[in-house]
This record gives C-alpha cells, structure tokens and sequence, in this order.
C-alpha cells in the first residue's frame, strides 16, 4: 500500500459506504420482494458476499479493504514491530473514515428506496446468544484474514472473506456484523438489516473480544512471525519468503 494517505482514506471511506450501501440497500429490496424471512436472508446473504468481493478486490490494492475498525485495529497491532506496517496516525485516519463511510452509506440505501434519511432502527439485539455469535463471527474474520496472509495466501482474500462473511450470516445467531463501523452505521436505518443504538455497545464489546480471539488463535496455529530474510513453511511443503 504506497498510495498518498489521504487516497488511502478516501477508499476506506468510500468502499465501507458501499458496502454498508449493499448491506442495507439488499435488505430493504429483500422485504419488498418477499414475506418469507429465509428468502430475505438469502437476498441479503448473497448481495454482501457478490459486493464485500468486488469491493476488496478493487479497493485492496489502495488501502487494503479493511472497512472494518477491527481489522484496521488488528494490523495495526500485528505490524507495529515491523517495517510497513500501518502506523497510529493511520489508524486514526482510517477508523473515522470507516465510520462516517458506514453512517453515509446506510442513507444513501434508504434514499435510494425512498424511505426517510435518518430513521434509527428499532431492531433489539442484546440477547447473550447474539453476542456470542458475534464474537465467533469476528475471531473467524481476523483468523482467516491473518491466517491467509501468513500462508503466503492473502491473493485469496476477496474470495475468502466474502465467502466467510456469506456462511457467517447463516451459521451464527447475530449474522455476522463483524465490524463496529458497519454496527453503527446500520443503526441509521430502520429497516431489515438494522440494529437498535443501544445494542451497539455490548455489539462492539463482542466484537473487540473477538478480534482478541482471532489473533490468539493465529498465534496459536501460526506461532510469531519469521525474522525478515527467514523462510516459513506453508501447507502442502510449499516454503515461501516470511511475512512481516
């Protein structure tokens, strides 16, 4: 990621916009087309995994696609150590951007539907079960997008992680926020893919443990990185040059 900082913000902002954009916007056109709740959640499964896809695989070059505090949070945490890795400043840039991306794309999808700008939603959801399952679903994110890029693997990743982010809305109770800008910026509509402002909190609170989870587990299954100029071996005997 060479690109000026503020080109590297502008994509953060702009590719969660979107994303948020398909999430809710697939929602609402969802319930218009059907009553059954199944159909909807298909609806709305599908249109992320097609959208996250395209949106990593274009904006991952300029910025990495992170559109994601946690994810943002995570490198940052994994790469403080080591040459180009992404710096407290950036993180400062980027976990604004996503927010206020989140937050712009969620009234751009009710504008789109002619339904009001800004309506919080309505939708509670603070049960103990949903935030386990948020939990899981953002250990799940960070293994698999970390797992990757210690495997020598991280050309997978627009593939990789809109499938996961796809089985996650269906296997997990909450289905699979993963990420607090996305939390918050769903809030701003009261609709299908909605959520209640104080459910955000204990959300996000789930969603930082899991982030915690994940990286654990990468450690766990990983070990620390190689030192620069070392070689690591990858699955199925391939070695390749070590990650910073």
């Amino acid at each position: 990621m060479n690109a000026p900082l503020a080109r590297r913000v502008a994509a953060e902002a702009i590719g969660t916009a979107l994303l948020v954009a398909v999430v809710v916007g697939s929602g609402i056109q969802a319930t218009e087309l059907s009553y059954d709740v199944g159909v909807q959640l298909l609806a709305n499964s599908l249109a992320t995994v097609f959208g996250l896809g395209v949106l990593i695989l274009l904006l991952g070059p300029v910025s990495g696609a992170h559109f994601n505090p946690v994810v943002t949070l995570a490198a940052w945490f994994t790469g403080r150590r080591g040459p180009g890795g992404l710096a407290l400043r950036d993180v400062a840039a980027y976990v604004p951007a996503q927010i206020a991306g989140a937050i712009g794309g969620a009234v751009l999808a009710d504008a789109m539907f002619a339904r009001p700008l800004v309506r919080f939603s309505s939708h509670e959801r603070s049960a103990g079960h949903l935030l386990l399952g948020e939990a899981v679903a953002t250990a799940g994110l960070i293994l698999l997008i970390f797992g990757l890029d210690r495997i020598g693997r991280a050309a997978l990743a627009p593939a990789a992680v809109a499938s996961y982010i796809g089985s996650a809305y269906w296997f997990t109770s909450s289905t699979s926020f993963a990420n607090p800008a996305v939390t918050i910026g769903r809030t701003f509509s009261d609709t299908f893919a909605g959520i209640a402002p104080a459910s955000v909190a204990p959300f996000i609170a789930a969603q930082l443990l899991g982030a915690v989870l994940g990286l654990g587990a990468v450690a766990v299954l990983y070990g620390r990185p190689a030192p620069v100029g070392e070689e690591i071996v990858v699955p199925h005997g391939e070695a390749e040059p070590a990650l910073s």
